[in-house]
């Protein structure tokens, strides 16, 4: 039987570092942050389906963000400030990590490689409509990951906040699911251990 190099290649997103022009007071891998990605867009559209009425594959919508930047295991984690500088230049990141996606859906057997594309390849963002979730997931790790740095005294991901805090603030005007998770869930990162487990100090 033929040897397949797929999950080996995916188990090294924990090599693949974060926020790599910023000074970190605790480095992010990617495994973390897709993790961490997954579970929060599980919880949105679970937040979705309960309280507004929708009808999301929470179970799903974790699996592509479990994925999302896999691709960055053969491109590396390129900055928002670099891959957005230009039109130009976003045009030829999105060329080359469509490249990198191809290659590894590659390692996959021919008869899984389908099943796969929906959940690596980020052309499905045009037709899935999980993406938006797992989009704003994504953006609330990233301001998570500012609020923990803040707590730490790291002032170096002020900007950062900002910039990510914007984006939401829209995201939410169409996603209510978004602001709830922001009004009852993000005031808890940055507390320490004893906060989180002993809220009235007992």
């Amino acid at each position: 039987m033929d040897q397949h190099h797929f999950f080996a290649v995916v188990s090294r997103m924990k090599y693949i570092e974060r926020w790599a022009l910023m000074r970190n007071s605790r480095n992010e891998n990617l495994s973390e942050h897709s993790l961490e990605v997954a579970m929060i867009a599980h919880a949105l559209c679970v937040i979705g389906n309960i309280r507004y009425g929708k009808h999301l594959n929470a179970e799903q919508a974790a699996v592509i963000a479990l994925y999302h930047d896999s691709g960055e295991i053969i491109t590396g984690d390129m900055p928002t400030p670099v891959k957005y500088f230009s039109e130009r230049l976003y045009d030829a990141y999105k060329q080359v990590e469509s490249g990198a996606e191809e290659r590894l859906l590659k390692q996959l057997p021919d008869d899984l490689r389908e099943y796969y594309r929906d959940y690596i390849s980020s052309a499905a963002e045009l037709h899935n409509a999980l993406y938006p979730y797992v989009k704003a997931a994504d953006k609330l790790s990233a301001l998570i990951k500012c609020v923990e740095e803040e707590s730490a005294g790291n002032t170096e991901f002020k900007t950062a906040y900002r910039t990510t805090l914007t984006s939401l603030e829209v995201m939410a005007e169409k996603m209510p699911e978004v602001r709830d998770f922001m009004d009852e869930f993000l005031p808890s990162y940055g507390k320490t251990l004893d906060e989180l487990l002993d809220p009235e100090g007992e």
